[in-house]
């Protein structure tokens, strides 16, 4: 006897979160996502098919497999994900469910996805993000980038918001966190015992610099 799962028919395609990094083409022409587990070697775009990442010739999402497109229920957990310092700089994406799912406790594991929104953190600055900017890593083809201000991306490779939800296509928004006022000046980088001891080091080279000052003065007074 085969077990049957519940079947639903839902009025309106369900909406899920999840977090995933932005990617861009290797020849900038096209934009979209990557996973941050299994899926992370599949970039997919923003209207897509999940695809077997085991490489197995079954529709999914299959019962006997873990593939297929996942997402949670909720937007607070997903954006909890973003606090685990691997996620720290991937975004929370807002997506419909098309296709069969599995639905879980947590979350669904589905055929296919439309993301609607992506919502970007601020710069790892503290300032409010206004655009994408080379995150320094990627995978074969693709170029992965991160929120970021204009100040820290000014010597990156880097793409305004809109510019990437243009590539990105099928209506996407992006959507920017809010974080510090613009002119915020980005914090210093050292501790207080490092900045004393900076301090210290320059008092003392000060010392010696009006020492030998000193020195020659009084050598080339008559």
């Amino acid at each position: 006897m085969r077990l049957r799962l519940p079947e639903e028919h839902p009025p309106e395609p369900p909406t899920g979160y999840k977090i995933a990094y932005p990617v861009l083409s290797h020849n900038g022409r096209r934009a979209g996502f990557t996973g941050v587990s299994l899926g992370g070697g599949l970039p997919y775009g923003v209207l897509d098919d999940a695809r077997c990442v085991y490489g197995r010739r079954h529709r999914c999402p299959s019962r006997r497999c873990d593939c297929g497109f996942h997402c949670l229920h909720s937007r607070d957990e997903a954006l909890g994900l973003t606090c685990l310092t691997e996620h720290r700089r991937a975004v929370v994406l807002e997506i419909t469910v098309l296709g069969s799912y599995i639905r879980y406790e947590r979350g669904m594991r589905y055929a296919r996805q439309r993301v609607r929104t992506a919502r970007v953190g601020p710069c790892s600055c503290g300032r409010t993000a206004d655009r994408f900017a080379d995150a320094g890593w990627g995978r074969a083809g693709w170029r992965t980038v991160t929120g970021s201000c204009a100040g820290c991306a000014a010597d990156r490779m880097s793409i305004s918001f809109p510019g990437f939800a243009k590539l990105a296509g099928e209506r996407l928004t992006v959507a920017a966190a809010p974080g510090a006022p613009t002119g915020t000046p980005p914090p210093t980088g050292g501790t207080v015992p490092e900045l004393v001891a900076e301090a210290a080091l320059l008092q003392a080279r000060l010392d010696w610099f009006q020492t030998e000052l000193a020195k020659v003065i009084a050598r080339d007074d008559p």
